[in-house]
């Protein structure tokens, strides 16, 4: 088997396609016998019009050598010519011309490298494989890209419980009814809402998000429904709206909850008749969106507390879909590992990592309070340091906390045993409340990943007071 036949042979690493274009046909062969000694896939061309079809007729290479000096078509104009095709494609130039203003002219128009014949081995090697790896990244992550749904959706849908979610979006794949997704931070709203658009008639339209969390009221207004000229100050000129983006496709409202009231009114009326007008205007503009929300509050305590329009709850409500945190879809973590760990080594160029077996054991015991993006994060970390020790002391740390909060109230009911009944009830009542108070403030902070702001809306106390609490109870961020 030759070397070219053992590279292509390899399934996990992708070969990278070279392409050399000299019009010296001894520098041509030289050049393909060493590059194919070396693992690459050669393609020649004896001068610029060649490359260029070559490249146009679909060869792809991952880099270019092309000698400056050619007749016909010279180097420069060559690479002009391929800029023109592929804004990207590494082109590095080669030549017994070491002229400043020919290098200067190349770089100009994107060559990566410069090399003056003759030249060392180790010198063209180092440039190409520094090219022909990102080169290969780059197409890797395209083709991840380009897949049908993104790894990560394949990953979530193992479970028996997703299974049922995917079979409503397939029930109500044919109808325009608003869908409100509901479910903890972290566990997938997104890509549910996602998979919702792509199974519906409207999957050919635009996908539009839109946080309602982050941004404040007046910038949220203008986000979804856009301005007029002079609306006010800095609006320099007419601005459309997403929900004028997102015609004939889907809007997602995520953190729908976070909606102050007056917009509210003003998203009732869109849902209902299709119809609003841009801030400081007065022309009616006719959307037709199917319209896809999601929260982690709970929606129907909100409207029973009057911080939530009733009326708008039902006009979302109409599909309800409840997704499960990842504790209770555990069959589901070993693939999305695998997931995490093949998107993370091509992103950061890190070598392709396997979960141990005392890992996959420590997440299968873990309760994930951040669900998917909580294990996605430590997937990441693990990548970039090439390491499970830190996640292991992490986990292990986690759960040893879980059991000193869960033995503070074995040891008070202990004290009140040895003392024979001392410790008033009261002392009683308010050390364990302290102790609940302690544990769900934190748990609502691992949550939101330390976020205070939203860690007090979700426990619905004031920012003061969460800070207060927080010194109260000694919680250090982790």
């Amino acid at each position: 088997m030759s070397p070219r036949e053992r590279k292509s042979a390899s399934v996990d690493e992708p070969v990278s396609r070279l392409l050399v274009v000299d019009d010296a046909e001894g520098i041509r062969t030289y050049l393909a016998s060493l590059l194919e000694l070396q693992g690459y896939q050669v393609d020649t061309a004896e001068d610029g019009r060649s490359a260029i079809a070559l490249i146009e007729g679909g060869a792809a290479p991952d880099v270019v050598i092309l000698d400056v000096m050619m007749p016909g078509i010279d180097g420069i104009e060559t690479l002009r010519r391929i800029r023109e095709i592929d804004e990207e494609l590494p082109v590095v130039m080669l030549s017994v011309v070491g002229k400043a203003s020919t290098i200067v002219g190349a770089m100009q128009l994107g060559a990566v490298d410069y090399l003056n014949k003759p030249f060392e081995e180790d010198e063209l090697a180092a440039i190409l494989s520094k090219w022909a790896l990102r080169r290969g990244l780059e197409r890797e992550r395209a083709a991840l890209r380009a897949a049908v749904g993104d790894p990560v959706t394949d990953s979530v849908w193992e479970s028996d419980a997703m299974q049922r979610i995917h079979a409503l979006i397939e029930q109500i794949s044919d109808t325009d009814v608003t869908v409100l997704i509901q479910g903890e931070s972290g566990v997938g709203k997104e890509i549910v809402a996602r998979a919702v658009h792509a199974r519906s008639a409207r999957k050919d339209g635009p996908f539009v998000k839109v946080n309602c969390a982050a941004l404040p009221e007046e910038l949220l207004e203008s986000e979804l429904f856009g301005y007029e000229k002079g609306a006010f100050t800095g609006a320099n000129s007419r601005k459309q709206g997403r929900f004028e983006v997102a015609h004939r496709g889907t809007i997602f409202l995520d953190e729908i909850g976070e909606m102050s009231p007056a917009l509210q009114a003003k998203m009732l009326q869109v849902l209902q008749d299709g119809i609003f007008t841009r801030l400081g205007g007065h022309e009616e503009i006719r959307v037709d969106v199917q319209v896809v929300s999601a929260t982690n509050r709970p929606l129907i305590e909100m409207v029973a507390q009057n911080q939530f329009r009733e009326d708008l709850y039902f006009r979302l409500n109409v599909v309800n879909i409840q997704i499960p945190p990842l504790r209770e879809r555990r069959e589901e973590i070993a693939e999305l590992v695998r997931t995490f760990l093949r998107r993370y080594s091509i992103q950061y160029e890190k070598p392709h990592l396997e979960a141990s077996p005392q890992l996959l054991q420590a997440f299968d015991r873990y309760s994930f309070p951040g669900n998917v993006r909580e294990l996605e994060n430590m997937i990441k970390r693990l990548v970039v340091l090439e390491s499970e020790d830190g996640i292991l002391e992490e986990i292990a740390r986690r759960e040893s906390g879980e059991v000193r909060g869960r033995t503070g109230l074995q040891t008070l009911l202990d004290e009140i045993e040895e003392t024979a009944g001392d410790v008033p009830l009261r002392e009683v009542g308010r050390r364990v409340a302290q102790q609940a108070e302690r544990e769900a403030i934190e748990r609502v902070l691992r949550h939101t990943g330390w976020n205070r702001k939203q860690a007090a809306k979700l426990l619905n106390v004031s920012y003061k007071t969460l800070l207060q609490k927080i010194r109260e109870t000694g919680l250090v961020a982790e």
